[in-house]
């Protein structure tokens, strides 16, 4: 199935110690490129988290945010800083003296010195975090490539519409090119018999071997056959139940490379336009399968 690479998805896990969120945003990129932001201590499950999304999202830049507020007294540790707390105490005293301010030192005055109260989550038991952040971020997962999906879905209908129209004037094209030849030797037969004298007899070997030289140099059917060939597997690429944005890729520079061959060869106004058309239409393809995983 085709998938977007751009999406988002959301995840919750609750219990009586802790609620863990976790969000999940994709966008285009060449490689797979992946960022976790999380509480620093629990940061020891980065890679856990990295490898469990590479197993569902193979390409793009994924930024994942992690978030966790303890819910219960017991998982919150109140440190105090007793020596630091008395060193405070005697400095302030002797600063009284020193000073001859007569002042009383309150325990808030103490307390709201630095480093003297520390509060600090209790390290729980890292499979415990984990097995919690696995469903989160699982649900996560569902939810972006649930939104990757759909918008492939839509993706994949938008470029073979395009495709459908590129198919019918390459069909065109096929169609003019045996004219092509034609057309071009009775207008250097009329060209010729412009500049010459009318009663002049026109070399018809001569002729044909300029109509030749023309018809091969403006062959254009191994490139159409091609262009064709191409479009068959874009068809057939989309279908395919794995990771195709950079097989397509490669496919819609091909086509393009086709096309422009197609327009400098075929030296004739009515595929010349056709040509510029298919190449805006392969150019709007293009910048579709950017954004596929």
């Amino acid at each position: 199935m085709l998938k977007s690479m751009t999406g988002f998805g959301r995840g919750e896990f609750t219990n009586e110690f802790f609620k863990l969120k976790v969000e999940i945003k994709g966008v285009n990129h060449r490689y797979s490129d992946i960022s976790v932001k999380m509480p620093r201590h629990i940061s020891y499950l980065e890679e856990r988290v990295k490898k469990a999304v590479k197993e569902k999202i193979s390409r793009g830049k994924i930024d994942i945010y992690i978030n966790i507020d303890y819910i219960n007294e017991s998982a919150i540790d109140i440190k105090v800083d007793i020596a630091l707390a008395k060193s405070y105490k005697n400095t302030l005293e002797d600063l009284t003296k020193e000073l001859e301010i007569e002042d009383s030192i309150r325990l808030f005055n103490i307390l709201s010195m630095p480093e003297i109260v520390k509060i600090e989550k209790k390290e729980l038991d890292e499979d415990t975090i984990w097995q919690s952040l696995n469903v989160s971020l699982g649900d996560a997962l569902n939810d972006i490539l649930k939104m990757k999906s759909i918008e492939g879905k839509s993706m994949k209908e938008d470029m073979l519409s395009k495709l459908k129209d590129i198919e019918v004037m390459v069909n065109e094209i096929e169609d003019r090119t045996p004219f092509v030849v034609l057309e071009y030797k009775e207008r250097l037969r009329e060209r010729i018999s412009e500049i010459l004298d009318k009663d002049v007899e026109v070399d018809e070997n001569r002729l044909l071997y300029e109509v030749v030289l023309f018809a091969d140099k403006s062959n254009i059917n191994e490139e159409v056959v091609r262009l064709k060939s191409h479009i068959s597997q874009f068809r057939s690429i989309v279908d395919e139940d794995d990771v195709v944005g950079r097989k397509l890729d490669f496919l819609i520079q091909e086509m393009n490379r086709e096309a422009n061959t197609i327009g400098s060869k075929a030296n004739d106004l009515v595929i010349s336009r056709n040509v510029v058309t298919i190449k805006s239409e392969i150019e709007k393809i293009r910048e579709q399968v950017q954004n596929i995983e």
